[in-house]
């Protein structure tokens, strides 16, 4: 049913235009973001403790299983798919071609693009948070399943309120995450493929490329496996931003190309020394 609703959202927003789509997103953002934030409130977390957790520690290096949830955490914030979609949103809007109308151009993508990744560091630092708070403080810290996490995180905040917004947040989180991913796809297909197909025929194969594994892997390993499915794919995407930050840096410092427009060297230097092998 998500599918074939945000399916649905794609196709009736795409007829309206781009700016209906953005709406969209930075909506079911703000709705996530609010969901979290009343957890977060309910379950009275120590802000010490929790500005504490922000300083990376050696053992997320040393410790194997660490270093598998903080990849995985990289990858679902910062998603490279996403880079391209940004890149798309700059394309669609309606700026001058001279030097002053590319700089406004270049201003809003960064002022975007900022936003999207600080939204995307605070919806993901609130679930660690309200997880933190709610079920490692009282002693449940075997909960790793999203089942588990929905049927004692009423009980153990003292409110009903809380496990329904958990549920929203999650059908949301699923919603924005569709739309994204599906217009990321078009954008790769149409822009560097030149790809084209029908839209109907393209959410189609999309979605059943996404569904298909899910499906095969619930049948044959049941909840616990999907949930192991999803931190796979988002470390998968961590691995993968390299093959979208490095072509972006080599095009980022390309004055044959961008002439005035290359970035400068400070923003090089930064951009070059995340790329290190580690």
């Amino acid at each position: 049913m998500l599918t074939a609703l945000d399916a649905f959202l794609i196709l009736w927003l795409q007829n309206k235009g781009v700016r209906w789509l953005e709406a969209l997103v930075f909506g079911l953002i703000a709705l996530i973001f609010g969901c979290f934030a009343v957890q977060i409130a309910l379950s009275q977390p120590e802000w010490a403790a929790v500005l504490n957790g922000y300083i990376p520690a050696a053992s997320i290096v040393t410790n194997q299983t660490q270093l598998y949830i903080a990849m995985g955490i990289l990858g679902a914030t910062v998603m490279p798919h996403n880079l391209y979609l940004h890149t798309a949103v700059v394309q669609s809007r309606a700026w001058k071609t001279d030097e002053a109308g590319k700089r406004e151009a270049i201003k809003f993508a960064t002022i975007d693009s900022s936003i999207a990744l600080t939204l995307a560091l605070f919806i993901n630092s609130a679930i660690l948070i309200t997880a933190a708070a709610t079920f490692n403080t009282t002693g449940n810290t075997e909960v790793a399943e999203i089942g588990d996490a929905y049927h004692l995180i009423a009980p153990l905040l003292g409110s009903g309120l809380a496990a329904t917004l958990f549920a929203l947040a999650l059908l949301f989180c699923g919603l924005n995450a569709t739309v994204t991913a599906t217009l990321a796809g078009q954008v790769v297909m149409e822009g560097f493929l030149r790809f084209r197909l029908h839209p109907v025929l393209r959410r189609l194969v999309t979605r059943l490329v996404a569904i298909v594994p899910a499906i095969l892997v619930t049948w044959f390993y049941g909840t616990s496996g999907t949930a192991q499915l999803l931190i796979l794919s988002q470390v998968i995407l961590s691995i993968q931003l390299p093959f979208a930050v490095i072509p972006l840096m080599l095009f980022a410092q390309d004055k044959r190309r961008l002439g005035v427009f290359v970035a400068p060297t400070w923003q090089l230097v930064l951009g070059w020394a995340g790329q290190r092998p580690r």
